[in-house]
């Protein structure tokens, strides 16, 4: 056994969040791909089971009352908010990210007036993110101007209505610094919609204590709810009664059930509903979250770091020279939970061949190696393990 085998022991005997693992379906492998599919937690397939053969198969509609359907959305929403720093009644769940995004932004615009006539766009967001924003631009008259992250303090003016940033790169999993650019914004009268799919569930953001106005993310990374589960959207509160979404509809109405004609919003943040929730996989994102009953954020934090910083130590140890280069910064406060690294000019074969080995991580176009950090389930003994079968790889 090698000396870094013999480390990643000790670390895994040491370590407070080593009975989570047992909480998740895993197999013998090494599973590195959190950060795009959390893994399936335990409790989800019973609970599944439950809603349908019994909540739907046999109560059928009364479950909108007796098994708690219709307040779900809020419900699990209050679930996530501790993880994300934020206290009861501003997040719901419902739709896509990608449809919270654009709830979010428009939104937003909708907060200041007509003179803020530009919004701003993380220049290296995930795609959807900037298809969106620009989309909103175009329907509220705005400007669109991307710009990198460390850009934006020096971007913002009068103009600025609103601004759309990632927490983390996904690309190369830098953190970027929440609580500076949402001061900075505040201090250009603008407004802060932020996208949390990279970070929630793997490090404190701190929406609450860092007022952020609008925030929107995923849960099937980092939270595994499974693959499409619901996302959400938080709404400050004293921005609740202002909060104007692009997109009303009778779930978000004050009385759903009395088929008005005219609008009128519900209070607080159901008002970022749309329409039926999406009851299935809602419910197994509730099973999900149970995993992180007891859990600190600040533990897993704590985790994901040194999870982080033994593999980079790993690859330095096994890697030839000269064979991969980290993306992701090495000082921690510009680090998430995943490390990149650039393989050229055979990355996606690398990837395949260690998938084919039991350990599975992600290739990023053209020449990036993914692999995510879930502190709830990955041990140090599988990123030794796995620093060690991409030298093998790779030599």
């Amino acid at each position: 056994m090698s000396d870094l085998a013999l480390v990643a022991q000790r670390h895994d005997a040491g370590d407070p969040l080593a009975g989570r693992r047992a909480l998740f379906v895993l197999d013998d492998g090494v599973y590195l791909d959190g950060n795009s599919l959390g893994a399936l937690a335990r409790s989800v397939p019973g609970r599944v089971e439950d809603v349908v053969r019994r909540q739907w198969g046999a109560l059928k509609i009364r479950s909108w009352d007796e098994s708690g359907w219709w307040t779900a959305p809020e419900r699990i929403g209050d679930r996530i908010a501790p993880l994300v720093g934020a206290a009861a009644g501003q997040i719901v769940v419902g739709d896509s990210t990608s449809v919270n995004v654009f709830k979010a932004l428009v939104g937003a615009v909708r907060l200041v007036d007509d003179a803020r006539d530009e919004i701003l766009v993380d220049a290296t967001t995930f795609p959807t993110d900037g298809y969106i924003a620009a989309s909103a631009a175009r329907l509220t008259g705005r400007t669109l101007r991307p710009v990198r992250p460390d850009e934006v303090p020096a971007a913002l003016s009068g103009r600025t209505a609103a601004v759309l940033l990632n927490h983390v790169d996904y690309r190369t999993g830098r953190l970027y610094d929440l609580p500076s650019l949402t001061a900075a914004v505040h201090a250009a009268g603008a407004i802060a919609v932020w996208d949390l799919c990279h970070s929630a569930g793997a490090l404190p953001v701190g929406l609450d204590e860092h007022g952020v106005d609008l925030a929107v993310g995923c849960t099937y990374k980092y939270l595994n709810g499974g693959p499409g589960s619901p996302a959400y959207l938080y709404v400050r509160g004293d921005l609740q009664d202002r909060f104007d979404s692009p997109l009303p509809g009778w779930n978000s109405h004050a009385e759903p059930f009395g088929m008005r004609e005219a609008y009128e919003p519900a209070a607080g943040a159901a008002r970022g509903r749309v329409g039926t929730p999406d009851i299935l996989s809602m419910l197994a994102l509730e099973a999900a979250l149970e995993v992180w009953d007891g859990v600190s954020i600040d533990a897993v934090r704590t985790k994901s770091l040194a999870l982080t910083d033994f593999f980079l130590e790993c690859v330095r140890e096994y890697v030839p020279e000269g064979r991969v280069e980290s993306l992701t910064p090495v000082r921690h406060e510009e680090r998430g939970s995943q490390v990149a690294l650039r393989c050229s000019p055979d990355a996606g074969d690398v990837m395949k061949r260690l998938i084919g080995r039991g350990v599975v991580g992600d290739f990023r176009q053209p020449d990036v190696l993914r692999f995510g950090f879930t502190p709830l389930y990955v041990g140090f003994a599988d990123v030794e393990r796995a620093a060690r079968v991409l030298a093998e790889e790779l030599r």
